[in-house]
């Protein structure tokens, strides 16, 4: 059996999906999902986080990643000797994020204090819907599983391909700003726009590939938003619900006609959205229930825990 350790929450969901979880010897302290993974070693830790344990609003966030970056320090701790005492076969890290994971070069520098083992570092970086499944494929032959990763993306894509043709039957295709962050204004870059299209959506101000923009004031109201959806970066829903005011705020809710339309959603950005694993599927279909919940009411009342209309502002 091949052992592994995943340091990203999205390669932990890809290594769970393809149905060797039991071969998870260790993950990252933010692999939540699925609740199989939640007794398995954490190897990370935040060196942000508040010390009384408090939680953090958005722009204490972001002021303290930005601290961080500027004393060029990195943003978690990475536990060398349990990774060592675990002895991995295969690494899984990532190279798209400083904010979302330990780096590559980190992870590199503690494989080569593994003296005498032969560490496969297996390393993602996604930026379009279609690097999910590269990955899938990518973790698949690390752990030996080909057959599995090309059942599991058969499977995937054939739920984008039946919600792309359900989409095609909206009587309108709504102009959609999709928030990734708040204080900063952040929108959803990479694969965001591609999720938004096959849901039956034309994604704004933004494009497919690219990282997240920070657009100013004047640009969010040029946007002309019919559809809003804020889903924060590591925020659960309950968290999100705590910065409605941050959201009042940050947007120019009043001016777009999403505020008159009352088409303004709040979803779990730590479930979906943001963690390019198999839940990017899932979140396609949030999407649809909430640009067109008339087409989409079955997904309305899957994801019926995961998202909230906001009120107008």
């Amino acid at each position: 059996m091949v052992r592994v350790v995943s340091l990203l929450p999205a390669a932990t969901e890809i290594v769970a999906a393809l149905g060797a979880a039991d071969q998870l010897v260790g993950t990252s302290h933010e692999c939540d999902y699925p609740a199989i993974v939640a007794d398995r070693p954490r190897l990370t830790r935040s060196r942000i986080a508040r010390s009384d344990g408090a939680a953090m609003d958005s722009a204490a966030i972001d002021a303290a990643v930005r601290r961080a970056a500027a004393s060029g320090l990195s943003l978690y701790d990475l536990d060398v000797l349990r990774l060592r005492a675990l002895a991995p076969d295969v690494v899984i890290t990532q190279v798209l994020c400083a904010v979302c994971a330990v780096s590559q070069g980190e992870v590199q520098a503690a494989l080569a204090e593994l003296a005498g083992r032969d560490v496969q570092l297996v390393a993602l970086s996604p930026t379009r819907l279609a690097h999910l499944f590269d990955d899938i494929a990518k973790v698949g032959a690390a752990l030996r599983l080909e057959p599995a990763a090309d059942r599991l993306n058969a499977l995937l894509r054939g739920r984008l391909a039946e919600l792309e043709r359900r989409a095609a039957a909206a009587w309108s295709r709504p102009r959609v700003v999709t928030v990734e962050w708040l204080a900063p204004v952040m929108l959803g870059g990479t694969w965001m726009p591609e999720l938004v299209a096959l849901a039956g959506g034309v994604a704004v101000g933004v494009e497919a590939g690219q990282h997240a923009p920070s657009p100013t004031r004047e640009e969010l109201r040029a946007l002309d938003a019919e559809v809003v959806v804020v889903k924060p970066c590591g925020y659960s829903l309950a968290q999100g619900l705590a910065e409605r005011a941050t959201v009042a705020a940050a947007l120019p809710l009043d001016e777009w006609p999403a505020g008159a339309l009352q088409r303004v959603w709040l979803a779990d950005g730590s479930s979906y959205f943001n963690r390019p694993g198999p839940r990017l599927v899932d979140s396609a279909e949030l999407l649809a229930a909430c640009l067109h919940p008339e087409l989409f009411k079955d997904h309305a009342e899957r994801y019926r825990d995961a998202f909230v209309r906001l009120p107008s502002p």
